[in-house]
């Protein structure tokens, strides 16, 4: 056959021979992709796996605002396509915190410069956003049947990252500790009413309380650590009563303390590193060092929300701890390499 004279032929099997290369290679790429994937660290063994399949979601409403917020919620929902994935909704609300977080930081040059009246407003907007979001994503699960213990491990990661973020938006903004009222719902429109406050004056945290002459960013603090106290003493109450497992242990069996061990051994990683550091880093890089205890914090978090879901042994060791036990060490060595630049080191070998 002559292609020449027909030409419209010629083009039909080029056009053939195109789309067989795009699916022989997309084939090439698919199994160089389960090739990678099958040679990464196991996350989760069969057990855990299986465990988790098991997973049943419980919540339940008890804070003060959250009866209230449920109504504004389930009427949210219904605005959302039913083709919108539940974790594309949680994602979203997580980049919104993120985006936030950056542009803080950036305007801020790390918690050491003052910052503009519109970033207060836009960042309790964002806040507001992300609460909103996150309330709606199981409800959207729910919505569209593709409700899944996955999905809600995939919820709590990043929770356990906003969480931080949302502890960096006020010490970046306000030089503040960390401030919480009864529970997630009500520490969330604490944020939110501080931020809507700073955009009219954000000198107010600075000013002085008649009387008992006390600034205002010191009674802030102060509630945090009353907060805290009042928190933290609900939880030994509760977990002083006993686990759900044999002889009153956790239901892997183990020690009903355990858990905390590792958020113990971090806490005192940082205090170390912030009491010994000769270059004064806690107000040199704030936020650096924020981010980079946050995000080891997050991680420990996940492992933690890992073991409850999958009813298995928490695993107390973590790479991230390579980078607080790294500027301990380099402390300990009278900082042979500079404070920065094992923070920045620190940062790169969290994600491992």
């Amino acid at each position: 056959m002559d292609l020449g004279r027909h030409p419209h032929r010629s083009a039909h099997f080029s056009f053939r021979d195109n789309v067989r290369q795009i699916a022989e290679r997309s084939h090439r790429l698919e199994a160089n992709a389960r090739q990678a994937i099958q040679r990464l660290p196991v996350v989760l063994n069969e057990q855990q796996i299986v465990r988790l399949k098991e997973h049943t979601y419980a919540s339940e409403g008890i804070t003060l605002l959250d009866p209230y917020m449920q109504k504004f919620w389930r009427r949210l929902v219904e605005y959302c396509p039913l083709w919108v994935a539940p974790n594309l909704i949680t994602i979203v609300g997580l980049a919104i915190n993120i985006s936030a977080s950056i542009l803080l930081m950036f305007l801020t040059n790390g918690a050491k410069e003052p910052c503009a009246r519109w970033m207060y407003f836009l960042t309790a907007i964002g806040l507001f956003i992300y609460q909103s979001l996150d309330a709606i994503d199981g409800k959207q699960a729910r919505r569209t049947n593709s409700s899944t213990p996955l999905g809600e491990l995939f919820d709590h990661g990043c929770d356990s990252v906003s969480t931080y973020l949302s502890q960096l938006h006020v010490v970046v903004l306000f030089n503040l500790d960390y401030a919480h009222g009864l529970d997630c719902t009500e520490a969330q429109f604490t944020f939110i009413l501080v931020y809507l406050i700073s955009t009219i004056d954000p000198r107010v945290w600075s000013a002085t309380m008649p009387i008992i002459n006390i600034e205002y960013r010191v009674l802030v603090a102060f509630s945090a650590i009353c907060s805290a106290i009042w928190s933290s003493a609900n939880n030994i109450n509760i977990i002083s009563k006993g686990g759900c497992g044999r002889h009153y242990s956790s239901v892997a069996g183990s020690s009903i303390i355990y858990p905390i061990l590792p958020m113990i051994f971090l806490m005192l990683l940082a205090i170390t590193a912030g009491y010994r550091s000769i270059s004064n880093v806690l107000e040199e890089h704030t936020s650096l060092l924020l981010v980079c205890y946050g995000i080891v914090f997050s991680k420990i978090t996940n492992r933690l929300i890992v073991a409850h879901m999958s009813k298995s042994l928490l695993n107390s060791w973590d790479w991230a701890y390579m980078g607080p036990i790294a500027i301990c060490v380099n402390q300990y060595l009278n900082c042979l390499i500079s404070e920065e630049i094992f923070f920045w080191f620190f940062l790169s070998i969290i994600f491992l």
